[in-house]
């Protein structure tokens, strides 16, 4: 195979590295290190950081594309395929190829409208077999109940095995390193006394685990969450989706951070001309509506791509291109409201003591934004990226609503909406991609909001001590 590297691939593994570099850089901070286990130690930022956890696996998984060798005679070259596919595409590929006529419900055997079709030499009205769906059931009527039950306990089962070993290799090798019977590790663990909340990890775990037991299981013998219009499955455009959104929120914080750092400090701590240029472009930007900006900007990049088509090779460039810009888009119009928190904390901290120290011994300017200004605002900027991500990942799915997001071709949230607007309509109610769409985002964000309120009460000085003392006397260590 042939790896390809789309420009948000590329952008993916940047901030991968740099996820990386800074848990390096965590390690090496004690001041750093100690705020993090504030905010690890409550059991919503675990329940959390898990949850997300799973997401960007499935988005950076989706990201890891390649071309597939086809096949040639042995005295030719060889020859790949003009799309490239990503690892996640590999994996969903059984689904993927199970494709139906048309729209069928969730665990269903049979179409989901009726159809004109022949049975035995005559001509019928009636709902028609799926392909894929049920298609072991001789009589889905009788069978299609006692077989989905009968599947989900097996599912079940296989799942709480699967944690049941797991759990009971993570308390054996907590005993092990705390030098304790099994038994008293175990009674703390149960009873919650342990300085890590490892028994909300556990039960998240547990939690998961049977979901996604149940979904793999399911999809062996039906469509778990039905087939959209064109008898795809929903549950791979869901899983798709995931990339667009994570990209969409990572990529567009990636470039309201510096934006938004230097011209705040920059704007805070030279004041004068300076600062009203700079509160000047951003006010500017402030009054100019974010949608008809989005929208001009991502329909010019339509006409560009249109008559360029031999600047992208495949579809996928192209819908991987629209996507790259919208982030570019998104982040130049909301960088303006973390410049004006950055310049306003640049303002009060250029007056301290211990700044007027700096440069009376004749510190230069940049030396002093460096390791005294910007240091002291990171915890504004941690807390408001953290926050802005799931702005964001809900700001794609507004945009593809109204027809100025990714491109229609591209797997997203907004396009699922936006899909399920005129299903809405339907008669009978096509109500499972709604649905599904919801409950990806609804975990997403959720679980972002949640996780970036306990980063907030942990890097806030002003919470900090606040939450430090709400926290319980901290047992000994049950597991490292």
């Amino acid at each position: 195979m042939q790896p390809v590297f789309l420009l948000t691939d590329i952008f993916v593994y940047a901030i991968l590295l740099f996820v990386l570099w800074y848990m390096w850089q965590v390690r090496s901070d004690r001041n750093l290190r100690a705020n993090w286990r504030l905010a690890m130690k409550r059991p919503v930022a675990m329940v959390s950081s898990m949850v997300l956890g799973f997401f960007l696996l499935v988005a950076f998984s989706d990201s890891i594309h390649y071309r597939q060798v086809l096949p040639s005679a042995p005295d030719q070259a060889t020859q790949y395929s003009s799309e490239a596919n990503s690892v996640l595409d590999q994996i969903l590929q059984p689904l993927s190829s199970a494709r139906e006529r048309s729209y069928s419900e969730p665990l269903s055997a049979v179409a989901f409208r009726k159809e004109t079709f022949e049975q035995d030499g005559v001509s019928v009205r009636d709902y028609p077999r799926l392909k894929f769906g049920g298609k072991h059931l001789g009589n889905p009527e009788v069978q299609l109940s006692a077989d989905v039950s009968k599947r989900t306990l097996i599912a079940l089962a296989g799942g709480t095995c699967l944690v049941v070993v797991v759990l009971m290799l993570g308390l054996v090798v907590a005993s092990f390193l705390s030098r304790q019977s099994f038994s008293i590790v175990v009674s703390k663990f149960v009873n919650g006394k342990t300085e890590w909340p490892w028994r909300s990890m556990a039960i998240t775990f547990t939690l998961m685990s049977l979901a996604i037991c149940w979904v793999v299981f399911l999809s062996q013998g039906y469509h778990v969450f039905g087939t959209d219009r064109t008898g795809n499955s929903v549950l791979v455009f869901a899983m798709k989706s995931v990339r667009t959104a994570l990209v969409i929120g990572g990529l567009t914080t990636l470039v309201v951070l510096p934006l938004a750092l230097l011209l705040g400090v920059t704007a805070g701590y030279l004041r004068g001309w300076v600062d009203e240029v700079i509160q000047y472009i951003y006010t500017l930007l402030s009054s100019i509506p974010d949608v008809l900006l989005i929208a001009a900007s991502v329909l010019l990049l339509q006409v560009f791509i249109d008559k360029n088509q031999g600047v992208f090779e495949t579809s996928l460039e192209r819908a991987d291109a629209r996507l790259f810009f919208l982030c570019l888009i998104l982040g130049i119009t909301s960088f303006t409201g973390l410049c004006r928190l950055v310049r306003g904390e640049t303002l009060k901290l250029r007056e301290l003591e211990y700044i007027q120290s700096a440069r009376a011994f004749g510190v230069s300017t940049p030396r002093v934004l460096w390791r005294h200004i910007i240091p002291n605002l990171m915890h504004l900027v941690l807390i408001n990226t953290v926050m802005q991500f799931s702005s964001f990942v809900l700001a794609e799915a507004v945009l593809s609503y109204v027809g100025v997001g990714v491109d229609p071709k591209t797997a997203s949230f907004g396009v699922m909406i936006n899909t399920a607007r005129a299903e809405l309509a339907a008669t009978p109610l096509v109500w499972w991609t709604l649905t599904t769409a919801f409950g990806f985002m609804f975990l997403i964000v959720l679980s972002a909001n949640l996780l970036a309120d306990a980063i907030r009460d942990a890097f806030d000085p002003r919470t900090r001590l606040r939450s430090a003392s709400s926290t319980p006397a901290p047992t000994k260590e049950v597991a490292a």
